[in-house]
């Protein structure tokens, strides 16, 4: 076994990344000798090109950075792991399946950080599943990697209850904060002194989520509130909840309120002065939303300026 620091190859591309990267970076047991990260891409109406939150850190560290396109029989990147010679690759929301001939190149494992408490919510979209299906307790899972994916041994697991308020962001901000990193630095220190046994996952409990699309997050008005309640928080800030209004999409934020009401399924109508819709079996009272071609504003507002929707139905659903 390798004395410390241990040399690190760090995998990760987004803002969820940038905490565990920052706490190997700052520890004196592990040095980050590379990041693997995606290629930058055009971000915002004027399609600038960003680089990854991920690459931001490494370069403000001067950490070599590596964006291939794909990693899949990348003879480069494969020559550049090698000659770094890694004692450890940490994987965190990479973006890509890492091929078996990179888990091949570090001397003690593959480190993976994934967020829910597996074999439940394997794939790509573990914390949204997990607000969209009101679970009550999810978490984080500090993993060794195999061929197959968020497949191998489990090494710690750390529980986080949920209030039926998180969003997509929220539920992202807790999973990367300091109790989370420092989770992961103590899990990883365990592990490269021989204190953990990885324990094989149940895989007849797995469960699979796949990538959230846009046409998923349009709300069904004859759903129940609590399940509309779960859409409009699970897809904040992507790809964001929606509806139609005179055949005008409209975007729908949280915070949500839940109250009784026996109306029909779609109803837009004024409660306490602020903007509801009736739902198959409540009724939800909504903060914020964003008309097509226009700014978000209060939804209190919105219904102020539009008086005439009061009565009339959400189109379509």
């Amino acid at each position: 076994m390798p004395k410390s620091p241990y040399k690190i190859v760090f995998m990760g591309t987004p803002q969820f990344a940038v905490p565990y990267l920052k706490s190997l970076i700052t520890d004196k047991d592990f040095k980050v000798e590379a990041v693997l990260t995606r290629p930058d891409k055009p971000a915002g109406r004027k399609q600038v090109m960003t680089p990854p939150p991920v690459k931001i850190i490494a370069k403000e560290n001067t950490i070599e950075i590596l964006q291939p396109e794909k990693l899949k029989e990348n003879k480069e990147i494969i020559t550049s792991l090698k000659i770094i010679n890694p004692d450890l690759v940490v994987v965190v929301a990479y973006g890509q399946i890492i091929p078996q001939e990179i888990l091949d190149i570090p001397k003690i494992g593959n480190i993976n950080v994934h967020p829910s408490l597996l074999p439940k919510y394997r794939g790509a979209s573990p914390i949204q599943n997990a607000i969209l299906n009101q679970e009550k307790i999810t978490g984080l899972t500090i993993m060794l990697m195999d061929e197959k994916m968020d497949h191998g041994p489990i090494l710690a697991q750390k529980e986080i209850i949920l209030d039926s308020a998180e969003t997509n962001e929220s539920l992202h901000q807790a999973m990367s904060d300091k109790s989370s990193t420092d989770f992961f630095i103590k899990t990883l220190k365990q592990f490269v002194n021989g204190d953990l046994k990885p324990q094989a996952q149940d895989h007849s409990q797995a469960t699979y989520c796949r990538l959230i699309s846009k046409e998923e997050a349009r709300i069904n008005w004859h759903d129940l509130a609590e399940n509309i309640s779960a859409k409009i928080r699970g897809f904040y800030p992507w790809p964001l909840a929606w509806t139609t209004l005179h055949n005008k999409r409209m975007k729908l934020f949280p915070p949500i309120e839940i109250i009784e009401t026996t109306k029909k399924p779609g109803e837009i109508f004024s409660f306490n002065k602020k903007m509801a819709i009736a739902c198959q079996d409540q009724s939800i009272i909504l903060s914020t939303l964003q008309l097509e071609g226009k700014n978000r504003v209060l939804a209190a507002n919105f219904l102020l300026g539009n008086k005439k929707i009061v009565g009339s139905n959400f189109d379509g659903d």
